[in-house]
């Protein structure tokens, strides 16, 4: 839970020095105003002459200069409470996106995460670096001129004891209102930003569906619909400085009244004290009124916090990682005992019951109709997601027990899609190394994956760049880097998610050979619809609803199991 006062309470080496920085400024704040009122009543009232007012200027200028560089530390000291926070915050969002991407990845939108982890975080910003200074100084200076006043003039100090509090009532009253139309413009942020990258992302299918300009005009929508909340902030901002203004001049205005009165009327007041009353009123309510400004902002902040607590709140459930090492070179035995599993509550689909062992160097390959439950049976196996019961094993140790680097150092995912980034052909082969892999390495790697004839067909050879999500090469052209990635890997256990899918014969062939040898020294685990890429593995494991109901070699299951039988009919052109 994102509560902001008790992240600025971690911070309390800067909280104190906010609280000393107030005191001094407090402590200038009179003093400057007892050294220019002395000066003008030097001056004018007792005919002073300008060389023996001197040591008075020099010590006001100093006093103006030290009350510069206070405030300007403490306005630093805020920045640095809130580039902290900013920074914790997005650490945590980061690594709740990184800790289950799998469930994250079906819900909402990708923009929608992307204005979280930017926008929402910025608007935290004004909380520590304005409105906590502004509280420390609106908390201590106004009690120290406060007290002072009532030394030299308590008639003034009883109106502004009275008055003051009608600044903080309208402050309150407004900053509510500012923090419910803050997260209601959050809300549209995030709603323009997912259907602005949702469209862009689409748009493609939306010129081939003729739907571009319906989601032009939605988009149009969402644009407004976000201008509109901004602006009713706005309005609110506006209205909270006008009614701040006019507090604080009416309470000035009866303190001058007052002065007046004293010093005219009833002369029963001096001209010193009445024209220091005059000065030290306004910096009274200048410290509250800035205050207010800092408030509103504030609670947009709370707002914003609100929002990001939400975000937090509907935290999936990570997979456990422990600290021990993988120390064994072959790949280990991983045992699933007993797993279920569904991406959200009450989800219609779940695996139920799993109970699987795989041994080193074993080909699995996991087969059924569409929606059986295969991919999520290969998140399970990969640790992407957790299980909501059961538990994996390695070597007959639970898996939770060893370090989540070691894991994944030893595997190798290779979906029927992956992801290429923008950059070069060499630098997405080099993913699946480290930082320093040599450029011998990743030759070697394209060769063994069958792609290396290609790329040197290329004017720029390896360092061809490619667009972003590999735009620019053709799905088997993907899954070859992909595999390439694999070889420079050189991984103790293989994922493939239906890797043929949609491939023309040669580029199957080509894959296929390229499994076959990383098989050597691997386990393989495959999703696979096409008889030829299953029928050879050690074990076939058959899916049905999220259940494995059949399991054993091609020849096996052609006999006990009639859905499996069935399957393999079809294949061979059967009925």
């Amino acid at each position: 839970m994102i509560v902001l006062k008790d992240m600025a309470k971690k911070q309390k080496g800067k909280l104190f020095l906010l609280g000393f920085f107030a005191i001094l400024s407090g402590t200038l704040i009179i003093g400057q105003s007892y050294l220019f009122v002395t000066i003008v009543d030097y001056i004018f009232i007792k005919d002073y002459s300008f060389p023996e007012i001197i040591p008075l200027l020099i010590g006001l200028l100093a006093i103006l200069f030290a009350r510069t560089l206070f405030n300007y530390l403490s306005g630093r000291i805020g920045i640095k409470m809130a580039s902290k926070v900013k920074r914790d915050l997005r650490n945590i969002l980061l690594h709740k996106f990184f800790a289950s991407p799998v469930q994250l990845s079906i819900q909402g939108q990708s923009g929608k995460k992307v204005s979280v982890v930017m926008d929402v975080v910025d608007e935290v910003d004004s909380y520590f670096s304005s409105y906590i200074p502004q509280l420390f100084q609106a908390s201590i200076i106004p009690i120290m001129i406060l007290i002072f006043i009532f030394t030299e003039h308590i008639a003034t100090g009883i109106i502004i004891l009275f008055t003051a509090p009608f600044i903080p009532i309208f402050m309150i009253v407004i900053g509510n209102k500012t923090k419910d139309k803050t997260e209601e413009q959050l809300n549209k942020m995030g709603g323009f930003s997912g259907k602005f990258l949702d469209t862009i992302q689409g748009l493609t299918t939306l010129k081939l569906y003729s739907q571009s300009k319906e989601q032009n005009e939605a988009i149009r929508k969402s644009s407004l619909s976000f201008r509109d909340s901004t602006m009713d902030i706005l309005k609110i901002a506006f209205q909270n400085s006008l009614t701040l203004e006019f507090i604080s001049m009416l309470s000035i205005g009866l303190v001058a009244l007052d002065v007046a009165l004293g010093m005219i009327i009833f002369h029963d007041l001096s001209f010193y004290t009445g024209f220091l009353m005059l000065v030290l009123a306004p910096e009274f309510y200048t410290k509250l009124r800035d205050l207010g400004s800092a408030f509103h902002t504030g609670r947009g902040s709370l707002g914003a916090a609100n929002k990001l607590e939400n975000e937090l709140a509907s935290t999936v459930k990570s997979v456990e990682w422990g600290e021990q090492r993988l120390k064994s070179s072959t790949p280990p035995s991983i045992e699933i005992r007993g797993a279920e599993f569904s991406y959200r509550e009450n989800d219609l689909f779940s695996l139920q019951n799993i109970n699987l062992l795989i041994k080193p160097f074993e080909q699995i390959a996991i087969v059924g109709k569409t929606g059986s439950g295969k991919t999520t049976l290969l998140h399970v196996i990969a640790g992407l997601v957790p299980l909501s019961k059961g538990e994996v094993f390695l070597n007959e140790s639970p898996r939770k027990l060893y370090s989540e680097k070691d894991w994944f150092d030893g595997i190798s995912y290779i979906s029927q899609d992956p992801y290429l980034f923008s950059g070069t052909i060499s630098e997405n082969i080099a993913i699946g190394g480290n930082t320093n892999t040599a450029r011998e390495d990743i030759v070697r790697a394209a060769q063994k994956a069958g792609i290396s004839e290609l790329i040197q067909s290329l004017r720029n050879g390896y360092d061809t760049p490619i667009g972003e999500a590999g735009r620019g090469l053709s799905g088997g052209e993907r899954q070859r880097i992909a595999i390439a990635r694999a070889f420079l890997k050189c991984p103790s256990i293989i994922l493939f998610d239906e890797p043929t899918t949609g491939l023309d014969l040669k580029t199957e062939h080509i894959l296929q050979s390229s499994m076959k040898e990383l098989s050597k020294k691997s386990i393989v685990i495959t999703v696979a619809h096409r008889l030829h890429t299953i029928k050879n593995a050690d074990q076939i494991l058959y899916m049905e609803n999220g259940v494995i109901v059949a399991s054993g070699t091609h020849k096996e299951l052609l006999r006990s199991n009639e859905a499996y039988r069935n399957m393999v009919s079809v294949q061979q052109g059967g009925f």
